[in-house]
């Protein structure tokens, strides 16, 4: 059933879908193939059609939920713009895109405004800690528009965690600058449309160009040397050492997929999203596909 682990999966979210992005989100070969399973689903009560949307949990409050965010994600989608303008003018920055829930069309008052940003090479960790100085100095340490979490460097563009999150985090990326190098990004990770074919990333804000103020051209000649790689170095090294003093409960494994802190990545994920969702959407499907066996068995008693 292709449609029910795409229904689970946002279902861990609670993010009822229409037919149509059910669709976007399968590998089936057709609309019609999406709409059948569905009917199946829904006669054996495995899923549920609430309006024009489908879950695998029969509470009509989360379609209101999602209308809601949908909404305010529209609202906030400006202030958004600006934010991710703000970050492509600071030095080494090479790309910025709006991920997380914002980047699915969602949007709460718990909610941060996440940004997948990449970097020249050598300066990932500089380029970083320029930005989370000017969000403790000048945002009061906020994060909630400003959440700078996942860094990447222009010349290692592959993603190595290769799963049905990442790929969905990827997929759902919205590319505001650094058109070149964010299509170098996707052409680096096709990988990702493996597990998603029939989904397209959504390039309709991405600029060609930009071109930084004086000062953060300035900043990057005077760093475009080997002082720059060494304080960039200093900088990783900081960073790594009070990560690993404040998230001790993480074990080893989990610490090297949440905070990842390589020459190349940085990621702040202390909840560890990624490893949650995988094991939240195989027991989630495991237990709804032996009740849809389990019909069948009954059915043919």
């Amino acid at each position: 059933m292709n449609a029910l682990k795409v229904i689970i999966y946002f279902s861990i979210f609670k993010y009822p879908l229409t037919k149509e992005e059910i669709y976007a989100f399968s590998s089936s070969q057709s609309l019609e193939d999406i709409e059948q399973d569905l009917r199946t689903l829904i006669e054996k009560e495995i899923i549920y059609k609430l309006g024009n949307y489908y879950t695998d949990i029969n509470d009509a409050t989360l379609v209101q939920r999602r209308i809601k965010g949908n909404t305010m994600a529209q609202n906030i989608m400006p202030k958004a713009l600006q934010r991710a303008k703000l970050i492509m003018s600071f030095p080494y920055i090479e790309s910025v895109c709006i991920s997380g829930s914002l980047a699915k069309n969602y949007y709460d008052d718990q909610g941060d405004i996440d940004f997948f940003i990449i970097t020249k090479p050598k300066k990932l960790w500089l380029a970083r800690t320029f930005l989370i100085l000017f969000k403790k100095l000048f945002l009061l340490n906020s994060k909630k528009y400003f959440c700078v979490n996942y860094f990447i460097s222009s010349d290692q563009l592959k993603i190595a965690e290769q799963n049905k999150f990442t790929a969905t985090e990827l997929i759902t990326l919205i590319p505001i600058y650094g058109k070149t190098v964010f299509n170098a990004f996707v052409s680096e990770n096709h990988w990702a449309f493996n597990y998603y074919p029939n989904k397209t990333i959504n390039t309709a804000s991405l600029a060609e160009d930009f071109k930084k103020p004086i000062w953060s051209r300035t900043i990057e000649v005077l760093f475009n040397n080997k002082l720059g790689e060494k304080l960039d170095q200093f900088f990783k090294k900081i960073t790594l050492k009070k990560w690993k003093s404040n998230f001790k409960h993480l074990k080893k494994k989990e610490f090297e997929i949440a905070m990842k802190s390589t020459n190349d990545v940085s990621k702040h994920h202390p909840q560890d999203f990624q490893t949650h969702v995988i094991v939240s959407l195989n027991e989630r499907y495991d237990i709804k596909n032996k009740a849809f066996n389990l019909n069948l068995t009954m059915e043919h008693a």
